[in-house]
C-alpha cells in the first residue's frame, strides 16, 4: 500500500543501542520517500559503545542523500514555512516523550515535532526507553490522547532484567506509517 506522504522527516534520538535498527528502517524508506533526517544533539555528537557520532552522521547522510538537521533553529522551519507530510521519531527516548508530553521544546527533535504538529500534521513515535512502564507511562498515556500523535507497536525487550522497558517493533514502522496515513493507530499497541 502506498501512503499519501511524500516528504517525511526521520528523527533519531539517543537510544544508541537501537540506532542500527533505526538505520535499517531508514534504509527501507529510502527511495520511496523524500527523507529529511533530523538528529538530536546527543545522537549527533556522542560516541558510545554502539558506534561513533561520525559514523551515524555518515550513514544518515548516505541513506538520505543530504545531511541531517542538527539544531533547534534549523528544526523550527518544519512549521508552516517548510512543512513535512509526516514526521517519524525512531528511536524515541523516554526523555523525548516526556518533553513532548509536557510541551518542552529545547532540543532539535522536540522543536521539529512542535513545529510539525503546529500544522496538524501526523507524528509517529517509535519508543525505546527503559522506563516506559514506570516514570514514562503517564507520558505515553498523555501522548496517546493527543491529536496527530501515533505510535509504532511496542514490546518488552528484556522483561526479566529490564521489567519497565519497552521498545517499538522497528520492523512495523512502515506498517504503522501506512495506518497513520489512514488515520488509525496500528494495533495491538503492546505486543
Amino acid at each position: 500500500m502506498k501512503t499519501a506522504f511524500r516528504r517525511i522527516g526521520f528523527a533519531m534520538t539517543g537510544s544508541f543501542c537501537t540506532h542500527r535498527e533505526a538505520l535499517a528502517v531508514l534504509e527501507g524508506l529510502a527511495g520511496k520517500f523524500d527523507l529529511v533526517p533530523i538528529l538530536s544533539e546527543h545522537a549527533e555528537s556522542w560516541d558510545t559503545r554502539f558506534g561513533t557520532a561520525e559514523a551515524l552522521l555518515e550513514a544518515v547522510t548516505k541513506i538520505c542523500g543530504r545531511g541531517p538537521v542538527t539544531t533547534v533553529a534549523e528544526a523550527e522551519r518544519f512549521g508552516p514555512g517548510d512543512p513535512l507530510d509526516a514526521l517519524i521519531v525512531c528511536p524515541c527516548t523516554g526523555n523525548t516523550m516526556a518533553k513532548l508530553a509536557h510541551g518542552i521544546t529545547d532540543t532539535t527533535v522536540t522543536m521539529a515535532a512542535k513545529a510539525h504538529l503546529r500544522g496538524d500534521r501526523p507524528l509517529l513515535l517509535a519508543p525505546a526507553t527503559n522506563d516506559a512502564m514506570s516514570a514514562n507511562l503517564a507520558n505515553i498515556g498523555a501522548l496517546l490522547n493527543r491529536k496527530n500523535i501515533w505510535f509504532v507497536p511496542m514490546r518488552q525487550d528484556d522483561p526479566e532484567r529490564k521489567p519497565h522497558s519497552l521498545v517499538a517493533d522497528f520492523s512495523r514502522v512502515r506498517e504503522a506509517l501506512e495506518a497513520m496515513a489512514e488515520g488509525r493507530q496500528l494495533r495491538p499497541l503492546f505486543l
